[in-house]
């Protein structure tokens, strides 16, 4: 069960792997999961697709999201909005951390 405190410091939160992702649920309630997401500089996720609409922010690093097959440049303040079923994938240029909220049943 994730740690249901209010108020969370997600830049302090954040945790590199050397390779791969390190995932930490933040808050899930009946219709939303939120979860701090730190990607290791030269990972990739391959395009998959999410039964839920999401909502990615990047808070650190860089790299390319790929959304519906139009690539957005992953930099911190970026908001990127993700309808259900839509087909995406993440590359990290550098160690690149994100909040990645899903809504919906």
């Amino acid at each position: 069960m994730a740690d249901q405190k209010a108020v969370k410091n997600l830049i302090a939160m954040m945790e590199f792997p050397t390779e791969g992702v390190f995932s930490k649920v933040l808050a899930k309630g009946e219709a939303s999961n939120h979860t701090l997401m730190c990607m290791a500089r030269g990972t990739d996720i391959s395009e998959h697709t999410s039964t839920r609409e999401g909502v990615v922010t990047i808070l650190k690093g860089k790299g390319t999201f790929v959304l519906n097959g139009e690539k957005i440049c992953m930099e911190p303040g970026v908001f990127i909005y993700m309808p259900k079923d839509a087909p995406h994938s993440l590359s990290a240029d550098e160690d690149t951390g994100f909040l990645l909220s899903l809504f919906g049943k």
